[in-house]
């Protein structure tokens, strides 16, 4: 049986992309070389980045001269959601600025906004259009990825945030050899914002706003508890047993009213119970809108927002900071492949450009640092991300248990990328509901 490969070590081997997608920006006569079920593997920053491969021949191929590229851009909310989508859509906008390309794109697509329209008939019109690559940025976009896939096995695609491209993911589909996937290892942007909210809290209370339950909200969830409770103890000198860490979910990436609970009334709800820090979860910017309002009268309250590197402009002086998801690399790395007649359907887990955090040529995921930060906690998180970035701190490093009490990883282990992808229970020490 393989063993499987320790989380620290997944993280070295799924690390940024965008730089050897510069070096081919550079170069077009570059030739790539990928085995299927290999780790095609090249070294920068001191991090090794690799992809799984779903297709089965070996390839060796010389990229040819770029034809004028146009591509399909399907995004789950408003594109001006300063937010989730926001973030998708000035990566396709970088694309079409690198590449001369032409994208198509549609917002809103959800069972709320576009009841009526399956993505699968999205990629059929988009096609037709004349698209030769699709980006659909939404994990809800399962099914019809997958349908859309297997309908135009000849268009590459790309499901942001999806699993079937990874052998070791358990919805594999090898079958699908044109469908790939793309997501930032956002993990560490939301231990550094709850680094961030556990060296500001004064009451010792910190929020987490929910959006929908699934694994990969799960697994950001205790990595911003994870990274709170490593700066409260470690870096403040406090117990544990004092810092209150709670999540509430609103049923949904963002407000659907009548449909999910009010991101604005949770929001409230959390100040009004002693909480002064809330990190969002969510794709909009309810959170910080609310902790500005309050405090404007008066209330000592912060926010953490998400997602979009100007989240932060909301309500700039209560603001510690936002994590943000940077497309800009991978999608032009995935255009070019197309372009080039490379493409291979991987999956991406794309982690931050350690050496330039807030470089959008080369960083997958970044952090800028808000007004609301102090300078002494700001100088304490820069250590922090210091120590993340050389593997000094590992939080996913055990004794960890699960709310439930069971054991999520023994003392001395380190959880796999399996593991941490696959979050099935929050940690103890959350409050909220796991399921």
């Amino acid at each position: 049986m393989r063993k499987p490969t320790p989380w620290r070590s997944l993280l070295l081997l799924f690390a940024v992309l965008a730089l050897v997608a510069a070096a081919c920006s550079s170069d077009s006569d570059d030739t790539t070389t990928t085995t299927a079920g290999e780790a095609a593997t090249t070294t920068t920053a001191g991090e090794a980045a690799t992809t799984t491969t779903a297709g089965e021949a070996a390839t060796t191929t010389t990229a040819a001269a770029a034809e004028p590229l146009t591509f399909g851009m399907i995004l789950v909310g408003p594109e001006n959601d300063r937010g989730w989508s926001q973030a998708h859509l000035e990566g396709g906008q970088y694309v079409e600025e690198m590449l001369g390309a032409t994208m198509i794109k549609i917002d809103s697509v959800n069972p709320a906004d576009r009841p009526e329209t399956t993505v699968e008939q999205i990629v059929d019109d988009m096609v037709a259009q004349g698209a030769q690559l699709i980006f659909m940025t939404s994990d809800d976009m399962k099914d019809g990825a997958f349908a859309a896939a297997a309908a135009h096995p000849d268009v590459p695609m790309i499901w942001s945030s999806g699993d079937n491209a990874w052998i070791d993911g358990e919805d594999y589909r090898p079958e699908l050899a044109n469908l790939g996937n793309s997501m930032g290892q956002m993990e560490f942007g939301k231990m550094i914002a709850g680094c961030s909210a556990a060296l500001t809290t004064q009451t010792g209370k910190i929020a987490y706003l929910g959006p929908l339950i699934n694994d990969e909200t799960r697994r950001l969830v205790n990595s911003a508890y994870l990274g709170a409770k490593y700066c409260w103890e470690t870096v403040l000198g406090n117990d544990s047993a004092d810092l209150g860490f709670e999540v509430n979910w609103i049923g949904f990436w963002f407000n659907i009213p009548g449909v999910t609970l009010d991101p604005t009334e949770v929001t409230n709800a959390f100040f009004d119970g002693g909480v002064d820090v809330v990190i969002s979860g969510i794709d909009t910017t309810e959170g910080l809108v609310v902790a500005g309002q309050r405090a404007a009268a008066g209330e000592a309250v912060w926010s953490v927002p998400y997602d979009f590197e100007g989240a932060c402009d909301e309500a700039p002086e209560i603001c510690l900071g936002v994590p943000y998801f940077n497309w800009r690399p991978d999608y032009l790395r995935i255009a070019k492949s197309v372009q080039g007649g490379t493409f291979q359907a991987e999956f991406n887990w794309n982690g931050p450009d350690w050496s330039d955090i807030n470089n959008l040529d080369t960083t997958a995921i970044g952090w800028i640092t808000g007004d609301g930060l102090s300078g002494d906690a700001s100088t304490a998180l820069d250590a922090f991300i210091a120590g993340l970035a050389d593997g000094s701190i590992d939080l996913y490093t055990g004794p960890l248990n699960f709310q439930d009490g069971s054991e999520s990883l023994a003392a001395g282990d380190t959880a796999t990328g399996v593991e941490v992808w696959y979050t099935k229970q929050l940690l103890e020490g959350i409050e909220g509901a796991s399921s």
